[in-house]
């Protein structure tokens, strides 16, 4: 078994690298400071192949897979959680239900144009009394004579104002696991209508609203896949959420080991370099070792994934909780060996900071993957 990325993946690293140092960084300012996303981004990002990654070739896609999913996440993540994620939730948490479970007509409608950055896409499961807990949705799908008429409220939907299609998950049976069926929703339907963006802690530049659906009435083709088994449909796209959020992580905790590896050698106190005081160059070791550990658990997930292994959604659990548990443990560490000068708006690393505590939550809380981990133990 080899530890390191193959030459096609490492050769992929340094294009997505390369894009984030040349497109993204000179944005991230502004839009941390604007709290939206650089629209300029969406082309670029299509055109570089990077928005596609698991879209068939016949739709534009430029073929890939779980793991590189994992090494864009890191790469993006580097320079920005906010500007990361509204991509990766395009094009790797809800552009993959239209992927996998989409009809034709909604894949020739939307998979060439959301690899190619022409359009973009929400997922909109979260409500405002349901967030871990997927079977317990209350927004409800009636039919009638022409299709389905739509109700309720999500809330914690990111891309939710940028979005030209939203899957949305609502109930059309039962309660519980078996009576959930995802559907398209395109803008603009009448009854579809969104709050103002919400104030958050971090990903200032990515768009998070609620959503209200009104009486949105949409076409029978418009069902997402099998109609009452939407909630396996989400459990299934978790996986490659998770693998995208644990890149993410990767990318805040690379991010600020690097910073601080830079910092410590340049601040001198009491004489020299904080580098030469050895409790600071063991901490600097310890944030390498955490990093690389997550690293290794989060690229075995993906290629697990991709593979189709019988362990996959454990892995991918084991990544989630690690990678996101490790990201806030560096970065909080690379907090404080910048000191003051960690706690100031402008030093990169109070914003990874910010960015990295969301990854504990969204696609999956800790408690979640630690449940999906241990469940067999009270069987």
């Amino acid at each position: 078994m080899l530890f390191e990325l193959d030459d096609e993946h490492t050769a992929f690293r340094d294009t997505c690298r390369d894009f984030t140092d040349r497109e993204v960084r000179p944005l991230v300012d502004a839009a941390e400071q604007g709290g939206s996303f650089p629209a300029e981004l969406w082309k670029p990002l299509g055109a570089a192949g990077l928005l596609g990654l698991v879209t068939p070739e016949e739709h534009g896609g430029p073929g890939g897979g779980a793991l590189t999913v994992a090494v864009l996440a890191e790469e993006l993540a580097r320079a920005s959680g906010g500007i990361a994620v509204t991509a990766l939730v395009s094009a790797y948490m809800a552009g993959p239900h239209l992927v996998r479970h989409g009809t034709e007509a909604q894949q020739a409608r939307w998979l060439g144009r959301l690899a190619g950055g022409e359009a973009v896409a929400a997922i909109a499961v979260t409500e405002p009394g349901t967030g871990s807990d997927v079977a317990g949705i209350t927004s409800k799908a009636r039919r009638t004579d022409g299709g389905w008429v739509l109700d309720g409220r999500k809330m914690f939907i990111t891309n939710a104002g940028l979005a030209d299609v939203l899957v949305v998950a609502a109930r059309t049976g039962g309660p519980g696991h078996s009576g959930i069926t995802l559907f398209e929703v395109v803008k603009d339907t009448p009854g579809l209508s969104f709050g103002a963006p919400l104030r958050k802690m971090g990903w200032h530049s990515s768009d998070t609203r609620e959503v209200v659906l009104d009486g949105v009435e949409v076409s029978a083709d418009a069902v997402v896949g099998t109609e009452n088994r939407g909630f396996h449909q989400i459990m299934e796209g978790f996986q490659l959420e998770r693998i995208a959020l644990a890149g993410m992580g990767l990318g805040h905790a690379a991010e600020c080991l690097d910073l601080a590896r830079g910092y410590v050698r340049d601040r001198e106190a009491f004489g020299a370099p904080l580098a030469h005081l050895q409790t600071i160059r063991h901490r600097i070791a310890i944030m390498e070792i955490e990093l690389d550990a997550a690293r290794l658990v989060t690229h075995q997930a993906a290629a697990r994934l991709d593979a189709g292994h019988p362990e996959a959604s454990a892995s991918v659990a084991r990544a989630k909780y690690l990678a996101a548990v490790t990201a806030n443990r560096v970065v909080d560490d690379a907090v404080q060996l910048f000191g003051g000068a960690g706690f100031v708006e402008e030093t990169p690393v109070a914003r990874h900071y910010r960015d990295a505590r969301i990854l504990r939550i969204g696609g999956g809380t800790d408690e979640i993957q630690l449940e999906i981990l241990t469940k067999g133990l009270a069987s």
